[in-house]
C-alpha cells in the first residue's frame, strides 16, 4: 500500500446495510466506491444494481417509485435502475405472467465482498426453484479495478435440477439524467432494427436522437438483431459517453426503449435471449449444465 495511505478506504471501499426508512425499508444494500465509480447493489433484488455515479454524477435511471422491498403490482414498484434483471419465467408482457419475470424479486446470496489492491469483487446467488419443478441457480459477480470507469457483471445461470429447463433472460439497463439529456446521441451497430408498432415506426427516424422530455409522449421500443455487441450514448454537454458491451453468443438479440415523457425520461438499452412479443421463445437448459452471460458497463470522459 502506498505508504501516503493509512487506510485503504481512503481510496476504495466495498460497504454493506440495510435500508430504514419508508419504502426502502428492508434492502440490502452493498455499496462499492473504487475512487472513480460508485454502484450500488441491490442484495434484496438478486444483485441487480440501484444506481450508478461517474465522479458523483448519476448515470441511472430510477423511476418516480423509487426502491421498494414491497411485492406490489410492477407499475407501481418498477424502480428502473442501472440494471433490472428480467426473467427466468417471462421477459416483456405477456399473458398470465409477471411483467418482466420473477427473478428481480428473489433475493440474492452474497457469498463474497471484498476490496482490495486489485480491485472489488462481489459475488452473490439467487436461487429460482419449486416443488416438483425447477432448481436454477443463478451466480453473478460483479468486478471493478481501482479508479476504473468500468463495471464487468459476469451471470452463469445453472440447472441443479434432473430435467431440461425453459428459461430466458434480459438485462434491462436503463439510463436517466443527467446522463441522459437533449441533444444526446444514440449509437448502435444493428444489423436490422424492428419498430415495435406504428407509432415507433413513426419516429424511427429520430430514434437514436434524444429529445428534450414532453408531457405525456407515448413510449418507443425498437427490437435490434445482429451487428457488433455494443450500443453508446455521448452527452457531448456533460463530456461523457456511456457504453455497454455484452455476450452476443449467449444474448442474441436486443431491445430498445426510448421514453421521451416528463417524469419518466429514460433509455433502455436491454440485450436479450429472445424477441418480445410474438418472437418471445425460450431457451432450453439441460440438467446439470450452465450458461453464460457478460455485460459491460463503461463511462468514458469526452472533450
Amino acid at each position: 500500500m502506498d505508504g501516503r495511505i493509512s487506510n485503504f478506504w481512503q481510496v476504495a471501499s466495498v460497504r454493506r446495510y440495510e435500508m430504514t426508512e419508508g419504502k426502502e425499508r428492508g434492502l440490502r444494500v452493498v455499496d462499492c466506491d473504487n475512487g472513480k465509480l460508485r454502484f450500488l447493489l441491490n442484495e434484496s433484488k438478486a444483485l441487480d444494481v440501484m444506481q450508478v455515479y461517474h465522479e458523483g454524477q448519476n448515470i441511472s435511471f430510477v423511476s418516480k417509485n423509487g426502491f421498494t422491498a414491497r411485492e406490489i403490482a410492477f407499475l407501481n414498484r418498477f424502480e428502473g435502475g442501472m440494471l433490472y434483471t428480467c426473467g427466468l419465467d417471462s421477459a416483456g408482457n405477456r399473458e398470465g405472467y409477471a411483467m418482466h419475470g420473477t427473478l428481480h424479486n428473489i433475493p440474492a446470496r452474497v457469498v463474497q465482498a471484498k476490496c482490495e489492491e486489485d480491485g472489488i469483487e462481489v459475488e452473490a446467488e439467487t436461487e429460482d426453484s419449486a416443488l416438483f419443478g425447477k432448481n436454477l441457480v443463478l451466480h453473478r459477480k460483479v468486478t471493478t479495478k481501482i479508479g476504473s470507469s468500468r463495471i464487468e457483471i459476469s451471470d452463469t445461470l445453472e440447472n441443479r435440477g434432473w430435467r431440461d429447463e425453459e428459461y430466458c433472460l434480459l438485462y434491462h439497463v436503463n439510463v436517466g439524467y443527467p446522463m441522459l439529456d437533449d441533444g444526446c446521441e444514440l449509437q448502435d451497430f444493428a444489423e436490422e432494427v424492428i419498430p415495435r408498432n406504428e407509432w415507433a415506426k413513426k419516429h424511427a427516424a429520430m430514434r437514436s436522437v434524444m429529445e428534450e422530455p414532453q408531457a405525456n409522449r407515448e413510449e418507443m421500443c425498437y427490437f435490434m438483431r445482429g451487428g457488433k455487441p455494443e450500443v453508446s450514448l455521448t452527452n457531448r454537454r456533460l463530456g461523457k459517453k456511456f457504453i455497454l458491451r455484452w455476450s452476443n453468443e449467449t444474448l442474441t438479440d436486443f431491445v430498445q426503449w426510448k421514453s421521451m415523457a416528463c417524469g419518466d425520461y429514460a433509455l433502455g438499452l436491454e440485450p436479450c435471449t429472445t424477441q418480445l412479443d410474438e418472437g418471445f421463445a425460450y431457451k432450453i437448459l439441460a440438467p446439470k449444465k450452465s450458461v453464460n452471460f457478460r455485460l459491460e458497463i463503461e463511462i468514458e470522459t469526452i472533450k
